[in-house]
């Protein structure tokens, strides 16, 4: 009787809480997708204290810690958003993006409904227990207001909130995983984080010290966001190993977040970010506004701009990792996976010279990060710079339980020992920007590369991104990890037709997830077939998928 009473008493808490505090004030249904909810911050504190109630749910499903981080990533500062992680640093189960969106969406005398449907169809029994949920935040002026919404929802449904204020996407996603397997994983603090990342860094770079070609210093772009005040440990911690110049780090407030600057506007726009000093040859990189994104790029002495997308930074992980694991002799299954935006140059040279195998899966990081799971050890990174490697438990004792053996060559002994911290310098449970720009500076190191000499490992063939307004998405349906157009019928004969007049020509349309849109993107062998590959493309979706307006293709980057 005393557990009835109070879960009575709790659910009034929820709905009074959610009448009076939190109501729901928008009209308009929002989506949770694969970077979860992200609209205007104005609108999103409802969404907040509801995505609170169901972390907490989701904690008692999974008997786990469950972590709720608030970020637009590189969305403009007036945008924020909300996504739920999972025990094992993953996005929400897709299953659960459903209940996501039902509890975000329905009104405030329904709530009451939704959750107890949730109680009943996974069979809540412990509904008195109080599971941590731990919240996170970006550097933007909404969160701290946002993250008071989720706290309360957590709070309201009875379970322990553990807020870290300000940190990087990726940190909270290594503090969930920490938790969830007893600190296995390494300490759930910041400072653990650090540690960790830091002293594998250190460890791998001292047994390296030839370096010929490659300089020891990069310029740091760190999108006026959370990644740009935590680089600041990494520059302290790292100084007698790399040399990091910061830019562009006015934090919170300023209005600047992601604004001309970070990966995103590198990576769309093709050139340098405002701040940085455009010096000839100088390596540098940026990052997001939640720092999981990372790309490289550089100015040669022609002052022509070149770029070092995610397909550039997997090749080069995927490459050295053959090249470690084949020194070992262990017998591991190396593979990378890509999206269908990957460069065919990419996937070529990565099939052909380092003949590592290559999946291709939808576009999103859950994709990715799932068929990644399939590889004893699996590279996975989007174009856009958003990727990680992960190691299957059983590959990680293999490989430290090879180490402990006295049968091992000295060459053996040294790939095995530096497998090792390679594997403590990757954040395995997300892409992590700060962690793979430690991962790509590594490489770069034991191979003695100038950033020139990492890009002449292949030539990425032109491509376009274009977009085509119609009056409804869903007309498009794709297969083939979303390469081949299923309907509207006869739209994908035609692609092909297209293709075909075009030296190394490839191109995929593919429904936009949130907006009536479509994205052709097109590449072949030289710019000016690219771009008329991409117009023709443009223009039959257009006519055969129901497009609006005049027949302007806005370019855009995924």
């Amino acid at each position: 009787m005393a557990n009835n009473n109070n879960n009575k008493s709790r659910c009034k808490t929820v709905y009074a809480f959610a009448r009076e505090m939190y109501p729901k004030t928008i009209k308009i249904d929002i989506s949770y997708g694969t970077a979860g909810f992200r609209t205007r911050a104005t609108d999103l504190h409802y969404v907040m204290y509801r995505m609170g109630l169901l972390a907490v749910l989701r904690a008692r499903v999974k008997k786990a810690v469950i972590g709720v981080m608030i970020t637009a990533s590189h969305n403009p500062e007036p945008d924020n958003g909300v996504k739920l992680i999972d025990p094992m640093g993953e996005m929400l189960e897709q299953s659960w993006e459903k209940w996501a969106t039902k509890i975000a969406n329905v009104a405030d005398d329904k709530l009451e409904t939704v959750i107890n449907d949730i109680i009943k169809e996974y069979d809540v029994q412990n509904m008195n227990d109080r599971p941590e949920i731990v919240v996170g935040k970006d550097t933007r002026p909404s969160s701290p207001s946002l993250g008071k919404a989720v706290i309360d929802g957590v709070l309201a449904m009875g379970g322990k909130p553990i807020d870290y204020g300000i940190v990087t996407t990726p940190q909270l996603h290594y503090f969930v995983v920490c938790k969830n397997t007893n600190r296995a994983y390494g300490q759930p603090t910041e400072e653990g984080y650090y540690k960790k990342l830091t002293n594998a860094f250190k460890k791998v770079r001292g047994s390296q010290f030839n370096n010929e070609n490659y300089t020891n210093r990069i310029l740091y772009d760190g999108a006026n966001g959370v990644g740009a005040k935590k680089i600041k440990f990494f520059k302290e911690g790292l100084a007698n190993s790399l040399n990091i110049d910061m830019y562009n780090d006015e934090i919170i407030g300023s209005g600047k977040l992601n604004y001309m600057c970070g990966a995103d506007f590198v990576k769309s726009q093709q050139k340098f970010p405002t701040g940085l000093p455009e010096e000839p040859n100088q390596r540098c990189c940026s990052v997001d506004g939640d720092a999981d994104r990372l790309v490289y790029y550089y100015l040669d002495e022609n002052q022509k701009f070149h770029l070092m997308d995610g397909d550039r930074i997997a090749t080069l992980i995927a490459g050295y990792l053959k090249e470690v694991l084949e020194k070992t002799g262990l017998k591991l299954h190396l593979g990378l996976v890509q999206t269908a935006y990957a460069n065919g140059a990419s996937t070529d040279y990565i099939t052909k010279e380092l003949k590592v195998p290559v999946a291709c899966v939808p576009t999103g990081v859950k994709w990715l990060h799932h068929k990644a799971l399939e590889y004893d050890i699996g590279v996975y990174f989007e174009a856009n710079g958003h990727g990680t490697v992960i190691f299957k438990p059983e590959a990680k004792d293999k490989i430290r339980n090879a180490y402990q053996t006295n049968n091992l060559t000295p060459e053996q002994k040294d790939a095995t020992l530096r497998l090792i911290s390679l594997i403590d310098i990757i954040n395995e449970t997300v892409g992590d920007a700060i962690s793979d720009m430690l991962l790509v500076e590594t490489i770069l190191h034991a191979k003695g590369w100038n950033i020139a000499q990492w890009e002449k490992t292949y030539t990425d063939l032109p491509n376009r991104l274009l977009k085509v307004t119609v009056q409804d998405r869903t007309v498009i349906s794709t297969t083939d990890a979303e390469r081949k157009c299923v309907t509207p019928k006869n739209l994908q004969n035609e692609i092909d037709n297209i293709v075909t007049k075009y030296p190394k020509g490839r191109s995929f349309v593919r429904p936009s997830g949130t907006e009536d849109l479509i994205r052709v993107y097109a590449e072949a062998a030289t710019r000016q077939d690219c771009d008329k590959l991409a117009e023709e493309v443009a223009k039959k979706v257009h006519e055969m998928a129901g497009g609006t307006g005049t027949g302007n293709w806005p370019m855009l980057t995924d």
